[in-house]
C-alpha cells in the first residue's frame, strides 16, 4: 500500500491496546498529534474515509482473520495527483429484529363452527365459537357474556358494544341525550370495531363473545351488521326476561348506562319482535349468572347441530 510523501506509516497495535477495529491509533490516544496531509493532497471529502484505509496494516500478516482484508487495501484507485484514495466503506449488516414480533394470522369472516372430532355434541368447551347476546337494557347480557367466556377451557374474549362506545371520552354522543345522527354515526363505529376485533381473535384460535341490545325491527342495520361485520359463523341468542326484571336489574345501575323506566320498557317491547324469528331465546327471569350460562351452552350446542336461520 503506497503512502503520501512524507508520512508515516501507522504504528503497529500495541499489546494491551485490544484488537484491531480499524481505528488509528490517535483514535485510542486523544493527545497524539495528527498526521500532517501530503502537499497537493485534496482536503475535505476524503477524510471520512481515513480510519477505513488504516483497517488493514492495523493487523499482523500473519493472523489469518486479517488476511480477508489485505486485498482490499491493495486495491485503492488514484485519486488527484496520484494519491491513493480510500476503499468503501464495507456494507453494515442489517440488523436483526430482536423484539419478538409474531406475525399473526389476518381476521376473516368467521365461517360455521363444528365441534373437534370426538367431543359430545353437547359439548362447546373445546369449540371456537363467534357468539352474539341480544337483548334489552338489564337483561343481564354482560354478566353473562363474561361469566361464559371466563369459564371456557379454550381461550374466550368478551367484547361489550357499550364499553367499545364509550372509548369515546371527549365528544361522547350519549343516546340518553337524543338519539341522532351523531350518537348513530359512533354506535356503527363501535360495531365494526367490535366486529375487526371479533375477527382477529377468532383467526388466531380465540372465541369471542359479543353483547349488544339488536332491534328485531332493524334487521339490515342490527343483526344484518353484526352478521357483515363479523360472519356468517356469528351465532346470535336472545336474552328476553320479563318487563319486571329488567325493570329492577336497570334501576341497580348507575352513569349512563341507567336508562330511565319509559325507555326500558319501550326496548323491552320491541324486543318481544324477536319471538318467531327462528333466534333462540332464553327467558332468564327466574336464572342466575351461572345458571344461564349453562342453558347458553345446552343452546350453543343445538345450534352448531343446527344452525338458525335468520
Amino acid at each position: 500500500m503506497q503512502h503520501a510523501v512524507g508520512s508515516p506509516l501507522p504504528p503497529p497495535p500495541q499489546p494491551g491496546h485490544g484488537p484491531a477495529t480499524g481505528w488509528s491509533q490517535a483514535a485510542h490516544h486523544p493527545g497524539a498529534p495528527a498526521t500532517p496531509p501530503a502537499p497537493g493532497a485534496p482536503q475535505g471529502p476524503a477524510a471520512p474515509h481515513a480510519p477505513a484505509a488504516q483497517h488493514a496494516p492495523a493487523a499482523a500478516p500473519h493472523s489469518p482473520a486479517a488476511a480477508p482484508h489485505a486485498p482490499a487495501a491493495q486495491h485503492a484507485q488514484a485519486g488527484p495527483h496520484g494519491h491513493p484514495m480510500a476503499p468503501p466503506a464495507p456494507p453494515v449488516p442489517p440488523v436483526r429484529e430482536t423484539t419478538g414480533h409474531i406475525q399473526l394470522p389476518p381476521g376473516g369472516p368467521v365461517a360455521m363452527p363444528s365441534p373437534p372430532p370426538g367431543a359430545a355434541p353437547a359439548d362447546t368447551g373445546s369449540t371456537t365459537l363467534a357468539v352474539l347476546l341480544i337483548g334489552p337494557a338489564g337483561a343481564g347480557k354482560t354478566s353473562v357474556a363474561k361469566f361464559w367466556a371466563e369459564h371456557r377451557r379454550v381461550p374466550t374474549a368478551h367484547i361489550s358494544l357499550d364499553d367499545v362506545r364509550e372509548w369515546v371520552r371527549s365528544g361522547f354522543a350519549d343516546p340518553q341525550s337524543g338519539w341522532n345522527d351523531h350518537s348513530e354515526a359512533q354506535y356503527r363505529l363501535a360495531r365494526r370495531t367490535c366486529g375487526f376485533a371479533a375477527r382477529n381473535f377468532l383467526a388466531n384460535g380465540i372465541s369471542c363473545v359479543l353483547d349488544d341490545a339488536v332491534f328485531p325491527d332493524r334487521p339490515v342495520v342490527g343483526l344484518g351488521g353484526w352478521k357483515r361485520h363479523v360472519g356468517p359463523g356469528l351465532l346470535p341468542v336472545v336474552l328476553l326476561p320479563g318487563l319486571e326484571v329488567v325493570l329492577e336489574r336497570n334501576s341497580q345501575r348507575s352513569g349512563n348506562r341507567r336508562l330511565t323506566d319509559e325507555e326500558v320498557a319501550r326496548i323491552h317491547g320491541r324486543m318481544a319482535g324477536w319471538y318467531g324469528s327462528g333466534l333462540p331465546i332464553i327467558d332468564n327471569s327466574q336464572l342466575d349468572v351461572p345458571a344461564t350460562a349453562r342453558v347458553l351452552d345446552d343452546v350453543l350446542a343445538r345450534a352448531i347441530t343446527s344452525p338458525p336461520k335468520w
